[in-house]
C-alpha cells in the first residue's frame, strides 16, 4: 500500500520530494510478505461495491505490472467446491454474484470437478479462470525500483516516535532522527491505529491481530492440484475457510485458519506481546467482538490445536490427504479493525486532517488491489491539499 501510494503520488507530482519510511530493515516483513500470493478475481464482493471494483481493476493492473517487470504470473484459476447439500444454494448465489460483477465462471458437476482436478471431490463447483498467483515480494521490489527511478527515497529502519501536525506541515520524530513534511500518508497496517493516535486522530476502532496458520504440503504432494481449491464460504464467518493454494515457488499451502493473535508481529506459535494484549483488553469493542463470535472462535482454536481436525477440513474436498502430508509453515497475521460496538470492519477506513491521510483499514484483497487503492489514496490526499 505504501509503495503503491508513493508511486501514484509521484506520477501526479513529478519531481516532488517524497520519502517513504519503513520501520523494518527489509520490504515485506509483515502482511504483504506473508500473504497467499493470490491475485484475486473479486467474485466474493457485493456487486457495485468499491471492493469489487478495486479488485477487478487491481487484478488486471497487477498482472500487467508483473508482465512489464518480468515477474512470473501463473493463471491457475480458482475452484470453489461445494461438498454438502446445504452449500449448494450459497454456490448458486456466488454464481449470480459473479455474473453481476462481470466475472467469468464455469459451473461444474461432480464429474466436471474430477475431470479438471482428479484429486478433488465435491457435489458441484465454480471454476474462476481469472484467479492467478504471483510473488508479492517480487512486486514490492519492483515497486521500490520504480520509486527510486522516479526520484523517491525509501528509508529503512525508520519508525515514528511522535507526529505533530502544524499549520505549515507535519513534523515526525523518528527512531533515526526527525523530518518535516508538507503532507503525510500513513499506510501502517498492523500498527495503523497506533500511528493514527500518535498523530492526534480520534478513532473508533482498534487493530486486533488474527493469526492465519498454514501447513505446507510435503514435496511429494506438490502436484496434487493445479488450481487454487477453496470451500464455499460461510457468510457467518469473516474469513474464506481453509484452502489449497499452489505457490509461485512450486509449493502448495494448506490454510489458513483464523485464530486470535496475542502479538501483532509475533509469527511463532505461542507468541505473546504484553503491550498488544493490554491494548486489546482495554478496548470495549474487543470484548463485544469476542462475545459475538464465541462459537466461531472456539472452532478456529480447535483447528489450531489439532492437526487432525485441521486435516479433516481439507479432506472434505481432497480426501487423499494424510497427516504426514502436512509440514509446518510460518503463520501470517491479519490486521483486523474492530469497532467500538464490537463489529468487524470489512471495508476501507480512512482518517484525514488538513495535511495527513491515514489508511486505517485496507481489507483483503488489498494486495491484489494495491495499485488502484494507491491511486485512490493519492487523489484523496492531493485533491484535499490547499
Amino acid at each position: 500500500m505504501g509503495l503503491a501510494t508513493a508511486r501514484a503520488i509521484l506520477s501526479r507530482r513529478p519531481g516532488a520530494s517524497l520519502v517513504l519510511l519503513e520501520k523494518e530493515t527489509v520490504l515485506g516483513s509483515h502482511q504483504t510478505g506473508h500473504n497467499s500470493g493470490v491475485i484475486h478475481s473479486g467474485i466474493y464482493y457485493a456487486p457495485g461495491s468499491l471492493k469489487a471494483k478495486l479488485c477487478r481493476e487491481g487484478s488486471e493492473r497487477t498482472k500487467d505490472f508483473c508482465a512489464r517487470h518480468g515477474i512470473p504470473v501463473e493463471n491457475r484459476g480458482k475452484l470453489i467446491v461445494a461438498t454438502r447439500e446445504d452449500e449448494l444454494p450459497r454456490l448458486a448465489a456466488l454464481e449470480e454474484r459473479a455474473a453481476r460483477n462481470g466475472i467469468a465462471v464455469e459451473r461444474l458437476d461432480a464429474a466436471g470437478i474430477a475431470e479438471r482436478e482428479p484429486n478433488i471431490t465435491g457435489l458441484a463447483a465454480l471454476f474462476v479462470p481469472a484467479a492467478a498467483i504471483a510473488s508479492y515480494r517480487a512486486v514490492l521490489e519492483a515497486l521500490a525500483r520504480d520509486l527510486a527511478a522516479a526520484g523517491g527515497e525509501l528509508r529503512f529502519g525508520s519508525a515514528p516516535m511522535a507526529i505533530r501536525e502544524e499549520s505549515g506541515g507535519v513534523i515526525l520524530d523518528l527512531s533515526d532522527g526527525s523530518i518535516r513534511a508538507g503532507r503525510l500518508v500513513a499506510c501502517a497496517g498492523l500498527q495503523s491505529d497506533r500511528v493514527a493516535r500518535m498523530a492526534g486522530l480520534r478513532i473508533a476502532h482498534r487493530i486486533v491481530p488474527f493469526r492465519g496458520e498454514y501447513w505446507r504440503l510435503a514435496p511429494r504432494r506438490q502436484g496434487i492440484v493445479h488450481a487454487m481449491i477453496y470451500p464455499v464460504p460461510d457468510p457467518a464467518m469473516p474469513f474464506l475457510g481453509v484452502h489449497l493454494t499452489p505457490m509461485i515457488d512450486g509449493s502448495v499451502t494448506v490454510g489458513p485458519n483464523a485464530v486470535l493473535g496475542l502479538s501483532r508481529e509475533g509469527y511463532r506459535k505461542g507468541s505473546v506481546s504484553l503491550r498488544d494484549v493490554a491494548d486489546m483488553a482495554a478496548f470495549p469493542g474487543f470484548w463485544l467482538a469476542l462475545l459475538r463470535n464465541v462459537r466461531h472462535g472456539l472452532a478456529e482454536l480447535r483447528n489450531s490445536l489439532s492437526k487432525r481436525v485441521y486435516l479433516e477440513l481439507c479432506r472434505r474436498y481432497c480426501p487423499s490427504l494424510s497427516l504426514g502430508d502436512l509440514l509446518p509453515m510460518e503463520a501470517g497475521i491479519r490486521a483486523q479493525a474492530v469497532m467500538r460496538d464490537g463489529s468487524l470492519q470489512h471495508d476501507f477506513l480512512f482518517g484525514q486532517t488538513d495535511r495527513m491521510l491515514h489508511v486505517l483499514n485496507a481489507p483483503s484483497p488489498a494486495a491484489t488491489s494495491a495499485l488502484p487503492i494507491g491511486d485512490m489514496v493519492a487523489d484523496r490526499l492531493l485533491g484535499s491539499a490547499a
